[in-house]
């Protein structure tokens, strides 16, 4: 059984993180954490997401407590800050990770890369294998259709998501980007006033929020005479949920070294 962390157990992710991994085969929870100041520290981890019984394992409110236990892996989905400073924790403790926290700057991006080179790094801001799966045919229709579509991203969220537009909308412009022979500056976050004509290397990204969306991306390729949308959408947080602990069972046992799902999957191009 693979011991393993899970951080920030009373959030949406956390929690549903703790409840699949309860039922696999493969993964053993020796560790949960929350913020330090957090009202369910020292709690049940069960008691504190919501299960239906309580675990037997208390919630600890440092990262460095949860790894005592002989942790393999640490799954974390806190946010950008936490993620930074707990991927550097495990690079001294020589502990692998995955990381789904998604709002990561090209600093943080960069502090995640420096821990890599010590300890096996999964950072993917959307674990699903539904999403990543699109992620790679969006970039292989963009090949195909070429330069005749204009090509935009729209994507949608829960009120409550703080980051926009979200990691995978940004990974899907990225990929699109590539495919297309684009740069950064080619994208076009939102859009405004008199912005005048679209030209025909823009990569437009849009953001919607409201009700309990947990999310959807589509990718609109627009032709003279035709359009190709294609689109993912995500009912349940399971999803991301059971990716996570999929690249969880991955990622020990690889070679230092920053990854992503692509990688889990086996869907790197060769």
């Amino acid at each position: 059984m693979l011991q393993t962390v899970i951080t920030g157990v009373s959030g949406r992710m956390g929690s549903t993180l703790l409840r699949l991994a309860r039922s696999s085969s493969t993964i053993s929870v020796v560790g949960a954490t929350a913020r330090p100041g957090s009202s369910v520290v020292g709690q049940d981890a069960g008691v504190a997401a919501r299960l239906s019984e309580p675990l037997g394992l208390k919630v600890v409110d440092g990262l460095g407590q949860a790894l005592d236990a002989g942790a393999q892996v640490v799954i974390d989905f806190t946010h950008a800050e936490a993620s930074v400073e707990h991927a550097r924790l495990c690079a001294a403790r020589g502990v692998a990770m995955v990381i789904g926290s998604t709002g990561l700057s090209a600093q943080a991006r960069e502090q995640v890369a420096t821990a890599a080179r010590s300890i096996p790094v999964v950072l993917a801001p959307n674990t699903s294998v539904g999403v990543n799966v699109v992620i790679q045919v969006a970039a292989a229709l963009a090949r195909v259709l070429g330069e005749g579509f204009d090509v935009e991203v729209v994507e949608t969220h829960h009120r409550m998501k703080k980051d926009a537009p979200s990691g995978t909308a940004l990974r899907l412009a990225e990929v699109l980007a590539q495919a297309l022979g684009r740069t950064s500056e080619d994208l076009v976050f939102e859009r405004h006033g008199q912005v005048g004509a679209r030209t025909s290397k823009e990569i437009g990204i849009q953001a919607l929020r409201g009700g309990d969306v947990v999310g959807e991306h589509t990718v609109f390729f627009f032709g003279d005479g035709e359009r190709v949308e294609l689109t993912h959408r995500a009912t349940s947080r399971d999803q991301f949920a059971k990716g996570a602990l999929r690249a969880a069972n991955w990622v020990v046992g690889q070679r230092p070294g920053l990854y992503d799902m692509a990688d889990v999957l086996g869907l790197k191009r060769t």
